[in-house]
């Protein structure tokens, strides 16, 4: 996968993107990764990306001529790029979204600032991206996490696949409570059915424990979940079935 990122800070992304598994998912080619300067498209002698709105108000306004002539210098070198803008006016970025992008051979994130960009650079984006109902100074960290998420469900990045497919939202529970040594800490002693070596019973009770966890912290979750014939039995037998049809879950 390609992912180019446009934004009038590239050194805000520099250190993310050369560490841990970013750095490891470029080294190995599974993803390639490159910032673009936005100021570098500029068509003035000041270099400038931003001017006060038509209209009047606060702030100012990313123009639209060195984003488009940014767009178009990534798509004369990588031709195709699926164009997704940074912006709190944007669908709401999730785990669904991450895999569909991550299904994908190159993408260009659009990183906004100030007031946000020009509306007619709006017909030169196919998606729009919010990672949350909060306002943040600029889209680069947005970019960073939409690079992350999606780079973990490449192929061979992570090392394990079963941690994709076990993770937190994978299918839209949240992940079950996590122990490792030691066995007893602060007088809270890790569960028994761990230490049975019995990887069935260890597997109910992950199950059962990500449900109740997932009921508790976020309930909404559960009306877009769907369980096999198998779980439903053993979520009946556990009296959990009965909460998740309070909670208009299909059980």
């Amino acid at each position: 996968m390609r992912i180019d990122i446009l934004t009038i800070f590239p050194d805000l992304l520099a250190s993310p993107l050369e560490e841990s598994i970013l750095k490891r998912a470029q080294e190995s080619g599974a993803l390639e990764v490159a910032a673009h300067n936005i100021r570098d498209f500029a068509v003035d002698k000041h270099s400038m990306t931003d001017d006060r709105p038509f209209g009047g108000g606060e702030g100012m306004v990313m123009k639209p001529e060195p984003i488009v002539a940014a767009l178009q210098h990534v798509d004369n070198l990588h031709p195709g790029g699926f164009v997704v803008q940074m912006t709190p006016q944007g669908r709401l970025y999730n785990q669904n979204v991450a895999q569909e992008y991550a299904k994908k051979d190159h993408i260009i994130l659009l990183c906004g600032r100030y007031e946000g960009i020009d509306q007619r650079v709006s017909a030169y984006v196919d998606d729009e991206i919010s990672i949350g109902d909060f306002i943040l100074t600029g889209g680069e960290l947005a970019a960073l996490i939409v690079v992350d998420s999606i780079t973990r469900l490449l192929p061979d990045v992570l090392g394990c696949e079963d941690s994709v497919d076990n993770d937190t939202f994978s299918r839209g529970l949240l992940k079950h409570p996590q122990y490792t040594r030691p066995r007893s800490f602060a007088g809270v002693d890790v569960p028994d059915v761990l230490l049975s070596g019995d990887h069935k019973k260890i597997e109910e009770w992950r199950l059962l424990e990500s449900v109740k966890r997932t009921i508790e912290r976020r309930p909404e979750l559960l009306k877009e979940v769907t369980f096999s014939k198998k779980e439903k039995k053993l979520l009946a037998s556990s009296g959990i079935a009965g909460q998740l049809t309070l909670l208009d879950t299909k059980i």
